[in-house]
This record gives structure tokens, C-alpha cells and sequence, in this order.
């Protein structure tokens, strides 16, 4: 029988030291899992904290150029005028979106008066827009529906 006691108390050894890795092994996942949970709340704090920095810049950067595009410092003169020029782009592309949305309405371009005035009370093929009608065609300057190749450079 000293067989089958030696068996178990090696079998009892091996599961306690199983067991001590275990735990062990237990306690790093868990102080690893506690670092990683830390060092992701701090990143997103960080990446938080930088847009929080770029949105303030972006609004004091909008503050002095309401304020101070006509006279800027020196250093920020160049960038206010490249504010300035991409202002009146988006004018000018904004006037040019516009005209086209005018010109989309007028479905037949051989008609003089583009102005959406007909009524279904009137007769097929006749429209308000007689030249008597100053208020309906009173000579606009009616967009081209041409479209014009675009000559600015991509930015």
C-alpha cells in the first residue's frame, strides 16, 4: 500500500502546484486586464482632450478671422487671405450651384419665361407668362445652362 499512498500524495503535490499556477497565473491576467482597462482610459481621455484642443483652435482661429481679416498680424497674414480666397470659392461654386438648380426647372429652353407660373385653370399650352405679365416676365438675368469647363486648379 505504500505504493498507492506515494501515488496519491504525488497526485495531491501536482493539483497544489496546479493550482498555485493557476492562481498566479489568475492574479497577472487580472493586473494585466487592470493596465490595459488603464491605459485605454487614458488614451481616450488624451484623444478627447485633443479634439477638445482642435475645436477650440478651429473657434479662436474663426474668432480672429471675423475680427482681424482686414488687419491681420504679419505672421497671420497669408493665412487670412487664403481663408478669404476659399471664402469666395465656395461663393462663386455656391452662385454657380444655384444657376444650375435655375436652369433645371426650365424644361423647355425655347420658351422666353421660365417661371413657373401656369396653373392647371389655364389652357393646355398657355401660360401666364404673356408679355403683359410684368411681374411674371420681367426680364431676369436667366442663368446659361451651359455648363463652362472649370478653370481652377485642384487644391
Amino acid at each position: 500500500m505504500a505504493n498507492y499512498d506515494d501515488i496519491k500524495k504525488m497526485a495531491k503535490d501536482a493539483f497544489d502546484t496546479i493550482a498555485d499556477v493557476s492562481v498566479e497565473a489568475y492574479r497577472l491576467a487580472e493586473e494585466k486586464a487592470r493596465v490595459f482597462a488603464r491605459k485605454a482610459k487614458l488614451n481616450a481621455g488624451i484623444a478627447n482632450d485633443r479634439a477638445v484642443i482642435r475645436r477650440l483652435k478651429t473657434e479662436i482661429g474663426g474668432t480672429y478671422y471675423k475680427f482681424y481679416k482686414d488687419a491681420p498680424v504679419e505672421e497671420l497674414k497669408q493665412l487670412c487671405d487664403d481663408i478669404t480666397s476659399a471664402l469666395d470659392r465656395i461663393a462663386d461654386r455656391q452662385r454657380e450651384l444655384e444657376e444650375l438648380r435655375n436652369c433645371a426647372s426650365c424644361e423647355d429652353e425655347e420658351e422666353e419665361c421660365c417661371c413657373d407660373c401656369e396653373t392647371e385653370s389655364e389652357p393646355e399650352g398657355e401660360s401666364c407668362c404673356a408679355p403683359e405679365a410684368d411681374t411674371c416676365c420681367a426680364p431676369k438675368d436667366e442663368p446659361s445652362c451651359e455648363l463652362e469647363p472649370d478653370d481652377e486648379k485642384p487644391e
